[in-house]
């Protein structure tokens, strides 16, 4: 059956991977004397505990899921982990990040299996989507209530609740994705109306509020918070499943002048976003201030060369704020471009599982849930990755499953438990039809 076949496949992988992971950890903090380190047993513990206990979960709730999403999404957390530890002995921290990245990578697992648990059929999200884009434009704006939001580095996308700190706008995309699949999935029909003008096809003028409405709240999260990064991905979220909802290039068409006029009118009236785009373009001669980081990220990079100075090797801490934002840079230093490129085509990988399960989805509102889902993995990471090596501007956004922070790593587990469910789901339709019409030939 294709679910045993997956559970095995699945399996293996979650062996190479975590065998990829301990051997990182161990180069990464072996001590001078050769001696292998005191703490591995902890870190096994953690590691293999987390991957064997997912896996099971797996098996049991989703068993003809997609077997390749987990082993590259753990992959991925792992490395992350043994880079917040070698991070953390730079510091000479040994308590530091890395404690709190493994309890957050425990509820993050927590999170994943609830998501399995309580959602058994993607299809009941479609019910939720207009209660999931109101708590999704909620929790978009939430920094901003006086009070609660706070502004670190910069950008207004913290939200404090006592002694809890966290960043809504993680977990605001996904209720987003889910909102978009479902209006896009009831309008789709109303949405492919057009009228043209000459020979060029454009919306109907009456269609057009959403993608008016989408425009306007990512320009209040770029102006009013100062999250580049989020802005970006909301809309571009938004872009993508109306043009996959409709087959119409002009609301792709549309949507990048949008986009344009909008970062056009920004970069003039806003000097942050000046600031951003000024140090993207030549972050030189302000290279002991403000354009830092960037090129403190340019000298790790060439550090590293090809095959990298080597784990626990490299210099992170001269990159501020590394082991959120700039952990590629380190990455790219100790593991060289070869190491560099291997993340780059993990998450080349998970899209391409993500989209792939999205061409499977026989119901509507499950293909553009794994489009919008595989989206905002793919887009956060492009932008982050591009950002940290000057491709584009530098938005601030936290590599999906590498970096330091508990929203983000709890969101992107979620995120990975509804793709999963997705598969499974499809998969199972699909035998149940199989074995359906298999009775009937029997009967007759």
């Amino acid at each position: 059956m294709i679910g045993t076949a997956r559970r095995r496949s699945e399996l293996g992988l979650l062996v190479l991977s975590a065998l990829l992971t301990v051997g990182a950890y161990v180069l990464a903090s072996l001590p001078e004397d050769g001696t292998i380190p005191a703490n591995i047993g902890p870190f096994l513990a953690l590691v293999l505990g987390l991957q064997v206990g997912l896996h099971i979960a797996v098996r049991r709730l989703a068993p003809r899921a997609d077997g390749m999403l987990l082993p590259l999404a753990s992959l991925l957390a792992g490395l992350g982990y043994v880079f917040i530890v070698r991070i953390d002995e730079a510091k000479r921290e040994p308590d530091g990040l890395a404690g709190l990245q493994s309890m957050w990578l425990i509820v993050g697992a927590g999170a994943f299996v609830a998501t399995l648990m309580f959602i058994r059929d993607a299809r009941t999200l479609e019910r939720l989507r207009y209660t999931a884009g109101l708590a999704g434009l909620g929790l978009l704006l939430l920094p901003l209530v006086p009070g609660v939001g706070r502004t670190i580095n910069g950008s207004r996308i913290w939200v404090s609740l006592g002694p809890v700190n966290f960043q809504p706008g993680e977990f605001a995309k996904i209720a987003l994705a889910i909102f978009f699949a479902g209006y896009l999935v009831e309008k789709a029909d109303l949405l492919r109306i057009s009228k043209s003008i000459g020979p060029v096809p454009v919306p109907d003028p009456k269609h057009l509020g959403p993608i008016l409405l989408a425009w306007g709240v990512a320009l209040v999260v770029m102006v009013a918070e100062r999250d580049l990064g989020s802005s970006l991905l909301f809309f571009a979220l938004f872009l993508v499943l109306i043009w996959v909802a409709t087959a119409r290039v002009s609301y792709l068409v549309l949507g990048l002048v949008l986009f344009a006029g909008g970062a056009t009118v920004a970069h003039s009236a806003f000097s942050h976003v000046q600031e951003r785009v000024d140090i993207w373009l030549d972050p030189w001669p302000v290279a002991d201030s403000e354009g830092f980081q960037v090129v403190q990220s340019a000298f790790a990079f060439a550090d590293g060369g090809l095959t990298g100075t080597g784990l626990g090797l490299g210099s992170p801490l001269s990159i501020p704020e590394v082991e959120t934002d700039f952990i590629f840079a380190a990455i790219g230093e100790e593991l060289g471009l070869f190491g560099a490129t291997a993340i780059l085509v993990a998450f080349l990988l998970i899209i391409g599982a993500g989209l792939r399960t999205a061409s499977e989805a026989t119901h509507g509102f499950e293909r553009l849930l794994a489009v919008g889902l595989t989206t905002l993995l793919g887009l956060q990471a492009f932008i982050i990755m591009g950002g940290v090596v000057r491709l584009m501007p530098l938005t601030g956004v936290t590599l999906p499953f590498v970096s330091y922070g508990g929203s983000s790593l709890i969101a992107n587990f979620v995120l990975l438990a509804l793709l999963l469910r997705v598969s499974d789901s499809t998969v199972r339709r699909e035998e149940e039809k199989q074995a359906s019409i298999d009775q009937t030939q029997l009967v007759g």
